[in-house]
């Protein structure tokens, strides 16, 4: 329950980012003069909002509404304020919010339920990384050096530390809900019976720190194996159809400003050397690279250990006290841990410290009376 909500969370950020990403680009594209970058800005608007179609219509079948695309008012004046300035710069700003939503799509594919929602994610991420391409291309070759630094670091952030980083802060907070759920129903049940409460927390422990872990060494895993299958797919076209996957490539360096005869002998140039012609339509068609490759077997790890961490909080005070002290004490310090969690989720998210925080504390301590009230409901059947 736990994983499909916070799953169905992220999915409603990643639609409400593509409907903002789309209206981006319409409204640059509107202020455009070049006719070749404003066609780019136009292709990429109508394929953020087939994004953000898809999602809405996954958000459905899961009993899910998106809910209304209501922007803030200094949400729109920043949109106003970002198309207004030097083409250049809108351009460069979009490469990094690109970066960024790859990243989240490298979350969600970790949080998925299922293969197809994984190879969507998948799909969504390698568009993500081709229009950070484009719009690196696009962007002044005289970046300046700040602007450059942002931009860098914030794709190193998100595409290269967001899966481990995001699987061991979402790890930690399953652990510590699930726990903290159980040992709040258990201790209403058996009124604050320390050995029923160290027995049923530590089993969730090690029940929930293992499905983790498994869950993410296999969504990782199976990532890898598509992404593979892709490269194999990619070698196939060009040994049976090299002159198709030569136009092909042709196009990618046409996009970028070439003109076809430059495009065209860099094409021949490249189908010379047909692995080095793979790697290059692997990283300009498909977003692949070796970096793009998770570990599996870091993901399994980064999962069981933080789930494991999160799931111990809630059961520390049974170790040491008894009764009711240590049913507030784990009160207390498992509200804390909330509020800390939610908080570190600005890593991955890059919203508000506090709001975060704050929500996932309401969201402990709502779960918490629940089970407590449960337990105590059925405190009369458990003798």
């Amino acid at each position: 329950m736990a994983d499909t909500k916070r799953f169905i969370d992220e999915l409603r950020n990643a639609w409400r980012d593509e409907k903002g990403a789309a209206l981006t680009y319409a409204a640059a594209a509107d202020r455009e003069k070049d006719a070749r970058r404003r066609d780019i800005y136009l292709r990429m608007a109508a394929e953020e909002e087939k994004h953000a179609e898809r999602w809405e219509k996954r958000l459905r079948e899961l009993n899910a509404e998106p809910g209304p695309y209501i922007e803030t008012a200094a949400e729109i004046q920043k949109r106003v304020d970002l198309v207004s300035r030097n083409p250049d710069v809108i351009a460069s700003t979009m490469a990094t919010a690109e970066g960024n939503a790859d990243g989240a799509y490298v979350l969600l594919a970790s949080l998925a339920p299922t293969e197809e929602d994984r190879t969507a994610f998948g799909d969504a991420g390698r568009a993500e990384r081709a229009h950070d391409r484009v719009l690196r291309d696009m962007a002044p070759r005289a970046e300046q050096p700040r602007s450059a630094l942002d931009r860098i670091l914030g794709r190193e952030r998100h595409v290269r530390g967001g899966g481990w980083i995001g699987q061991a802060i979402y790890g930690i907070n399953d652990g510590l809900g699930a726990a903290f759920g159980i040992v709040s129903g258990v201790a209403g049940a058996t009124h604050v019976n320390g050995s029923f409460v160290l027995l049923s927390g530590f089993a969730s422990m090690i029940a929930s720190a293992l499905s983790m872990g498994s869950g993410a060494y296999l969504a990782t895993k199976s990532e890898k194996e598509v992404h593979e299958a892709e490269l194999n797919r990619e070698r196939k076209e060009i040994k049976e159809h090299p002159e198709e996957e030569k136009e092909e490539l042709s196009l990618f360096y046409q996009l970028k400003g070439f003109t076809e005869a430059e495009a065209n002998a860099m094409a021949a140039r490249m189908a010379e050397n047909p692995e080095e012609m793979l790697r290059t339509l692997a990283h300009e068609e498909l977003g692949l690279s070796e970096q793009a490759f998770s570990n599996p077997w870091k993901s399994a790890f980064s999962a069981t250990v933080s789930t494991a961490v999160g799931a111990a909080v809630p059961v520390l005070p049974y170790l040491f006290i008894g009764g009711v002290a240590a049913l507030v004490t784990s009160f207390i310090i498992s509200t804390l841990a909330h509020f800390a969690v939610g908080a570190a989720k600005v890593v991955v998210t890059g919203r508000s410290w506090w709001k975060s925080g704050l929500e996932m504390m309401v969201i402990g301590l709502g779960e918490a009376a629940i089970t407590y009230g449960i337990g105590i409901l059925i405190s009369p059947l458990v003798r």
